[in-house]
Parts: C-alpha cells; structure tokens; sequence
C-alpha cells in the first residue's frame, strides 16, 4: 500500500497489483472509522461510505487530480512506486 496523499483526518491510498479484485483504477479513502473504494475516472463510491462533508472533499481533490491518479494507478498495477499528489488546501 502507498500513502498517495492526506488532508482534513482524510487518508488516500493506493494498493499494488489491486487490479484484481476490482478491475478498473480506484483508490481507497480512509476518514475516522469510514473506509471507502472510489473508482478514479467518474469518482463513484464503489464500496463502503464516507461521511458527506469529507466525501465532498474527496471528490474536489480528485476532480483536480484525475490525470496523476491514472498515471499512478498504472504504475502501482505493475508494482512500480507511485508518486505523492498534492493535497487539498
């Protein structure tokens, strides 16, 4: 697992090789005793929840960093380090 970036108590994160159990980019969102899987391109919650607030922000900083997400998604699907994303301010 790579700590791509935090802000607001919000945890991003991107597994390697996790292009198995679900087929298509996302990453995992953890916030207090929330977790959550966000599919990168349109941003749907494809498992768990977030609270709304922190959801709201999750979405803006992906919005912002869709094209560094992919890249870093195709490198942590072939086992390759990923780079750190800027957080939200």
């Amino acid at each position: 697992m790579a700590v791509l970036t935090m802000f607001y108590g919000i945890i991003i994160s991107m597994y390697y090789f996790d292009n198995r159990q679900h087929h298509f980019p996302h990453i995992h969102v953890k916030c207090q005793d929330k977790e959550a899987v966000i599919r990168i391109p349109d941003g749907e919650i494809i498992e768990g929840e977030l609270p709304a607030g922190k959801n709201k922000l999750v979405q803006a900083w992906l919005e912002i960093h869709k094209d560094e997400l992919m890249a870093d998604w195709e490198l942590a699907s072939n086992g390759t380090n990923v780079f750190q994303i800027e957080p939200l301010k």
